[in-house]
């Protein structure tokens, strides 16, 4: 399945990056819980990462719609967004600035 499969579904992610926590290898805090869709395979051969928005507390899991895809261009790794309402996305390139930065992108809807 490609990322793009999944904008307007409704898909549960496993959160291995709480809302909080410090990144194991690059110290930064996520200020929003990052995690994967189990099971998946993603074009980097790792599970397919997820951004959960709207969240403001540690999570375990998440189900909610996938409200958009962000294509990396310079990397072989897109990330589904996922939250409970619609996010513009200037609001969602702000708040996964923290990360994407280092990378082209650009949003699919």
């Amino acid at each position: 399945m490609n990322a793009r499969d999944y904008i307007g579904q409704q898909v549960t992610a496993k959160i291995d990056r709480a809302f909080g926590s410090k990144h194991p290898k690059h110290g930064f805090i996520y200020p929003i819980n990052y995690g994967y869709v189990p099971g998946t395979v993603s074009g980097d051969g790792e599970e397919l990462d997820c951004y959960i928005l709207g969240v403001f507390e540690p999570v375990e899991e998440f189900t909610g719609e996938c409200i958009a895809v962000i294509h990396r261009t310079n990397d072989d790794d897109d990330k589904l967004v996922l939250a409970h309402k619609k996010y513009s996305d200037d609001a969602i390139e702000a708040l996964t600035e923290f990360q994407e930065r280092f990378f082209e992108h650009e949003i699919w809807r």
